[in-house]
């Protein structure tokens, strides 16, 4: 069998609003952050869950939360955490988006690789096989974890991935499939 998997991006941060890009650095979620995760409930169909995991940055536990509280479980990951920037954590976005493609393999000074988080995700979806196959999971966190599962399980090599991303295409929806 397989597991559907419908991924959330978490609100819109203070980070994202002043240009800055957070990576681990713990930024909250801004007004309107907090107005897209509730609104996020009356755009989907919340039953049709089984759980929902989400990263353990605060910005996605609030999301998951405002959307998801009472209704599914919510599981943090720390597997689903944003890129690490390392010495670039919360810088702007001006300087930290020209180095991520040379940091699909090189590591941000100081942090992870791009690859890096493609193992962290790899070594969450044996476990989803493992323990939840047949079941449809919903995931809120971050870029870099959504750009993972586009290789690992749309097709997409790295270079597509972040061609092709909804944050480039400003093609925001709520919520991407992917099957595993």
């Amino acid at each position: 069998m397989a597991i559907s998997i419908t991924y959330f991006v978490h609100g819109t941060t203070t980070d994202n609003e002043k240009d800055i890009s957070s990576g681990i650095a713990d930024a909250g979620l801004s007004d309107l952050g907090i107005q897209q995760s509730i609104t996020l409930r009356d755009q989907i169909d919340i039953q049709s869950f089984d759980v929902v995991f989400c990263s353990d940055l605060q910005r996605a536990i609030d999301s998951a939360k405002l959307t998801f509280e009472d209704k599914v479980p919510i599981v943090i990951d720390p597997r689903l955490r944003e890129c690490d920037y390392g010495d670039y954590n919360a810088q702007a976005s001006s300087i930290v988006e020209p180095l991520q493609e040379k940091a699909i393999t090189e590591r941000f000074p100081n942090g992870e690789s791009y690859e890096d988080v493609k193992a962290r995700l790899a070594d969450f979806l044996s476990d989803l096989k493992r323990n939840y196959d047949g079941q449809h999971v919903a995931i809120v966190a971050h870029k870099a974890p959504q750009l993972a599962l586009d290789v690992l399980l749309g097709g997409k090599n790295w270079e597509q991935a972040f061609a092709e991303d909804w944050r480039i295409t400003k093609r925001w929806q709520p919520g991407w499939t992917y099957l595993s």
